[in-house]
C-alpha cells in the first residue's frame, strides 16, 4: 500500500481492514471513508507498538488507523518523504517517523559502539543512542527539515553530519566518530567534530538542514 504524495508536507494513506496504518498522534489532518483512530499502548510488534520504547527513550505517542478510507497525514510543516521497503529495513529515530503500515515489524538497536564512550558522543551531538527499525514490505513517511536527499553506501565509508542524519535502509553498519581536539573545546573548530559513518550496502537518507526537532 504505496502512499500518495500529495506535497512536500502531506501524504495520502489508503486504508483497509488488511492495511492499517501507524501514525504519530496529532499527524491527522483531514479523512474520507469509515475510518477510527485508536491511541498504541505498551510494547510489542505491528500495531502493538514499539519494542523497547520505554528502554530507549523513544516516546512519541502513535495511533491506530484502522477501517475503510483514505486519510491525510502532516505534521508541524515538516517536509516528508515516502521509503518504500520492499522485504527491507528502514532505521530512523522515532521522532523522523510520521506515519507507516502497521503491518510492519518495529524494534530498537543502538546506533554506534563503544559503550560509555559512544553514549558521551551520542549526547553531545544530541543523536539518539536508540534507533527505530522498520522492516518488512510496506510505506513509511519520514519527517525532515527542508527535505531529503539520498547517498547510497556501496561499500566505501559514507560519512554524514549526526544533526542531518534521518535513516538509513539496508545491510549498514554504522558508527558514531569524535575528533574533538583542543581547538573544538575551546569552540574554534570547524564545527564537524562528529560524524557517522556508515559501511555496506544499502542508502542513507539526509535533511537539507543540521536543524534537530
Amino acid at each position: 500500500m504505496p502512499f500518495e504524495v500529495i506535497n512536500k508536507k502531506v501524504v495520502r494513506a489508503q486504508v483497509s481492514p488488511a492495511t492499517p496504518v501507524l501514525a504519530r498522534r496529532g499527524a491527522m489532518l483531514g479523512y474520507e471513508g469509515a475510518v477510527s483512530f485508536r491511541p498504541v499502548s505498551g510494547h510489542g510488534q505491528g500495531v502493538g507498538g514499539i519494542v523497547g520504547q520505554a528502554l530507549s527513550g523513544e516516546s512519541n505517542r502513535t495511533m491506530a488507523t484502522e477501517g475503510t478510507g483514505s486519510v491525510l497525514y502532516g505534521f508541524s510543516g515538516l517536509y516528508v518523504t515516502v521509503i518504500e521497503l520492499n522485504n527491507d529495513t528502514l532505521s530512523c529515530e522515532a521522532d523522523r517517523l510520521l506515519a507507516h503500515d502497521a503491518n510492519l515489524q518495529s524494534s530498537v538497536e543502538f546506533i554506534g559502539q563503544g559503550g560509555i564512550k559512544a553514549a558521551v558522543r551520542g549526547a553531545m551531538t544530541g543523536q539518539g543512542l536508540f534507533t527505530t527499525r522498520l522492516s518488512g514490505t510496506g510505506s513509511v513517511a519520514v519527517l525532515s527539515h527542508g527535505g531529503t536527499f539520498d547517498i547510497p553506501v556501496r561499500g566505501d565509508v559514507v560519512s554524514v553530519d549526526p544533526q542531518a542524519y534521518v535513516g538509513h535502509v539496508g545491510q549498514v553498519q554504522v558508527d558514531l566518530s569524535a575528533k574533538v581536539g583542543w581547538r573544538d573545546a575551546v569552540g574554534r573548530g570547524s564545527g564537524e567534530a562528529f560524524q557517522l559513518k556508515f559501511t555496506g550496502q544499502g542508502t542513507v537518507y539526509v535533511q537539507a538542514s543540521e536543524q534537530k526537532f
